[in-house]
């Protein structure tokens, strides 16, 4: 094939697809409103506002059982998921080096008690060799203080006795709580140390009936929440099953991550089948407003906006003219020209109230409570203002405005994707 034919090729199948847009957009132009656009009639109903939030299941009681002296661990006498009662052995530590100690503070002791008899029997006699004027009085004290001296270290060595006997107990480890094994961090043969921090050996939840949530909200949803609210969640274990709980405690510590403040809350649950397992992520939604019989208007219609109004905005915006009308002709002229017509603007009576600020600046204002939607009346597309109350993923309140039940908003476009202006079409042709 020769150049000149590829580019006839070329040509044609450019006239083509345009001509097949001209086509679709003239068929768009003429289909009248209530056939391009999709209507929904206004209706009374129930809408409940919640926000939601992810957390975390843990029980309300959660025990780390950590040991006060180091050593070998000798003996395991519980497992994950065994239950424990109160004061149960759950570990052994070697005790063969404290043994020792308590007997070697034993024999402390008794060494201490002899010296404190001697000590006694001496005082005793010197008193009577005293009275009889056979010692002096320094003797007599000399032998008091040290029948004093032998009791003090009698007391010392029965104190240190009592600490290795303590410490030796301490080497079977028991549980503090009755409850379930939820963690255990040590095996036969480990050695464990004790030091300025407490090495845990297992974690014990105390009632698995019983759960709790923590999550977290942003500032921006922690307002409306309130202790004793119904909460519903759910979990990925059961995805088809929704839970319940109420909110017991909104902690007043904020904590501020990438300029985010948030609010931590405690969720309590009831866990009667015990199926909620520590760990699990919930996904909470808090029920913080609901109306009866309100005006509902669906959330496409709020967020709907016809391409005509868009394009006439743009037209509008790239159409103004320059501050000043100065011309154009030169970078220097036009900038000279903007520039007076700005300080002639600045400088004329009541100009600040005429327009926009120097430089096409726009300001508006953010209101929440407030909306446009388009009804269809007849063939003309309306636009309303409305003031909007609560909203959920579906509807939204209106609390006052023009709108009345049954008024048919637009909530979107009837004709397919492929009638549509702005769409491209598939069609390819290669070239050989």
């Amino acid at each position: 094939m020769t150049a000149a034919k590829k580019s006839a090729l070329l040509i044609l199948v450019v006239a083509l697809a345009a001509g097949a847009g001209y086509y679709f957009y003239q068929k768009r132009a003429a289909a009248g409103p209530e056939t391009r656009y999709k209507t929904e009639a206004l209706g009374r109903g129930e809408v409940t506002q919640t926000v939601s939030a992810n957390g975390t299941l843990n029980p309300v009681t959660l025990v780390s059982v950590g040991t006060q002296v180091s050593g070998t661990v000798k003996s395991l006498y519980v497992d994950f998921n065994d239950e424990v009662k109160e004061g149960q052995i759950l570990a052994e530590l070697d005790d063969s080096t404290l043994a020792a100690q308590v007997r070697q503070s034993d024999a402390s002791v008794a060494n201490a008690e002899a010296a404190l008899t001697l000590a006694r029997v001496s005082e005793k006699r010197m008193q009577e060799l005293f009275r009889q004027e056979y010692v002096s009085r320094q003797e007599l004290d000399q032998a008091t203080a040290t029948r004093a001296s032998a009791e003090a270290q009698t007391n010392l060595a029965r104190a240190q006795n009592d600490r290795d006997r303590a410490n030796l107990r301490y080497s079977v480890i028991r549980s503090p709580v009755s409850g379930v094994v939820v963690d255990r961090q040590v095996d036969i043969g480990q050695t464990v140390a004790a030091s300025f921090q407490t090495p845990t050996l297992f974690k014990i939840a105390q009632d698995m009936t019983e759960m709790q949530i923590y999550t977290t909200f942003a500032e921006a949803d922690i307002g409306p929440i309130r202790v004793d609210q119904p909460v519903r969640f759910n979990v990925d274990a059961f995805p088809n099953r929704s839970f319940q709980g109420k909110v017991k405690q909104l902690r007043l510590n904020p904590t501020t991550q990438q300029n985010v403040v948030t609010y931590n809350v405690v969720v309590a649950v009831d866990n009667p089948e015990q199926i909620l397992l520590p760990g699990m992520t919930a996904y909470v939604a808090i029920t913080v407003a609901q109306k009866k019989d309100a005006l509902l208007v669906p959330n496409t219609a709020l967020r709907f906006k016809p391409p005509e109004t868009e394009k006439s905005a743009e037209k509008s915006e790239t159409a103004a003219p320059p501050a000043g009308g100065g011309s154009t002709n030169s970078a220097g002229s036009a900038n000279s020209a903007n520039s007076a017509g700005a300080a002639g603007a600045a400088s004329a009576p009541g100009a600040a109230g005429n327009g926009p600020p120097a430089g096409g600046e726009r300001r508006s204002k953010r209101d929440t409570g407030s909306g446009t939607v388009y009804v269809l009346d007849g063939k003309v597309i309306k636009p309303v203002k409305v003031r909007t109350g609560i909203t959920d993923s579906r509807f939204t309140e209106v609390v006052s405005g023009e709108l009345k039940e049954d008024d048919k908003v637009i909530v979107g476009e009837n004709l397919p994707a492929a009638a549509a202006p702005e769409s491209s079409s598939t069609f390819r042709m290669r070239l050989f």
